[in-house]
């Protein structure tokens, strides 16, 4: 197949005709490294192989702008990155984010964890959204239980900072429930908070 001709698109990659007709895009620098020019000829192996390294550098660059601005976990990556390249591709850059030390699923869900915490999340809401953000879920779950190593205390330490006004009337107590139901906090733990709550002295909740 002779290569007719090579244009630039967007996100610099360049479109490759083959024969006179569209065939396959590149990144622009895989085009430069590789030499291509119009006219050579190029059999399905070369082609093949050129996809396979377009898709690399680009995995890898996309890989480093995610991880600059934010962290990521090792399957959560891979899979933004599989969204446009191959699976193969989005596999090996994950890998060697790892490898360079800028994947730490360990670190990373630790620090979520205790960043979920800080916002009110009980111990299972917290391994559930790490459990999504793609961590392991027996990691997940040792990071959330480290994070909130006594539930009751977190519960009621949420209570006097951000919903005691709250409780004043039936409407306003309702409301706080469900608020603390949705960070994953059971029924039978809300009750109990509630009712240390309501046995402190008037202004008093520490």
């Amino acid at each position: 197949m002779e290569l007719t001709a090579i244009e630039p698109r967007r996100h610099r990659m360049v479109q490759l005709f083959l024969d006179g007709e569209p065939a396959v895009k590149l990144d622009a620098v895989t085009a430069q490294e590789e030499r291509l020019r119009v006219g050579m000829e190029l059999d399905d192996e070369e082609l093949h192989a050129l996809l396979q390294k377009s898709d690399a550098a680009r995995a890898k660059e996309k890989a480093l702008y995610l991880l600059e601005h934010r962290p990521h976990a090792k399957r959560e990556l891979e899979r933004k990155l599989s969204r446009t390249v191959s699976e193969d591709a989005a596999r090996a850059a994950a890998d060697r984010m790892e490898e360079l030390g800028l994947v730490d699923d360990e670190d990373y869900a630790r620090r979520l964890a205790q960043e979920l915490a800080r916002k009110g999340y009980a111990a299972p809401r917290t391994a559930q959204e790490l459990a999504r953000r793609g961590i392991d879920r027996d990691l997940a779950r040792a990071a959330a239980q480290e994070a909130v190593s006594d539930p009751g205390e977190s519960l009621r330490a949420l209570i006097a900072r951000k919903y005691a006004r709250r409780l004043g009337d039936e409407k306003g107590r309702r409301q706080t429930v469900a608020a603390l139901q949705r960070l994953g906090y059971r029924w039978d733990e809300i009750r109990s908070a509630l009712r240390e709550f309501d046995a402190l002295p008037e202004g008093d909740t520490d």
